[in-house]
């Protein structure tokens, strides 16, 4: 099979996964799941926040592996997933820094508050924008990418203070999920982990599309510049 038809079947493979998961966990936590007795339906958001912020903890992940990579070899493929991994923690953070203040209005009757684990995830969720801002404005030289590079690494070190903090340094926000579920109704335990792999399927497919398509984008620059450098030779020779 070619590189192209493989590419292909992986694409609606993933598709066709993630698509699945997502419609099975809209079921199972509309109309399975019970509804939260002290909250009510805006507890559902938890559904998706949860899975929102481990999935940008995979973009992070992304983002180191495929930083070290290209710091390691120079390999453009490491710098397309880490740029893709870093796009995607923008991503996936928004969804949580944008869903969990309309639980917290809901549970502490404010929508922010200073709680380290929401200002660690907010320091978190700006890092990987200066990561982007960087890589849109600083230009394809060496010396940019590089940078970048070892911004994204930096950028995993805040992740284990967001993990944390909670322990550490108190704060309002809930540790739900602790070993054998912490406070949870076992019956919301399904759409949890349906949620959670829902959004692993959806990371997996918007890494794998948007990794691709930096690389076949910057092959077609390539390949326009050497078009563009050939057309020039004879007409400087001719001069």
């Amino acid at each position: 099979m070619s590189s192209g038809k493989t590419s292909t079947v992986v694409f609606f493979a993933l598709l066709a996964l993630t698509t699945a998961l997502l419609l099975g966990s809209v079921y199972e936590i509309f109309a399975v799941a019970p509804t939260e007795m002290m909250m009510g339906i805006v507890q559902k958001i938890f559904y998706w926040h949860v899975p929102a912020a481990y999935s940008m903890y995979l973009g992070a992940g992304a983002c180191l592996v495929g930083s070290g990579w290209y710091l390691a070899t120079g390999n453009e493929k490491g710098d397309a997933i880490g740029q893709a991994g870093a796009e995607l923690a923008v991503a996936f953070g928004a969804i949580v820094v944008f869903s969990g203040p309309l639980w917290a209005r809901k549970a502490w009757g404010a929508y922010w508050t200073w709680d380290p684990r929401l200002t660690t995830t907010l320091l978190a969720l700006l890092i990987y924008v200066a990561y982007i801002v960087l890589r849109g404005f600083g230009g394809e030289g060496e010396a940019e990418k590089r940078f970048a590079a070892a911004l994204g690494i930096l950028g995993v070190a805040d992740l284990p203070i967001i993990h944390y903090s909670v322990k550490k340094w108190s704060g309002q926000h809930p540790t739900v999920i602790t070993k054998g579920g912490g406070g949870l109704d076992p019956r919301m335990l399904p759409a949890l982990f349906l949620s959670l792999a829902a959004f692993t399927a959806l990371f997996a497919l918007l890494l794998w599309v948007r990794a691709r398509g930096e690389l076949l984008a910057r092959r077609a620059r390539h390949l326009e510049e050497e078009a563009l450098d050939a057309g020039l030779t004879p007409n400087e020779e001719g001069g």
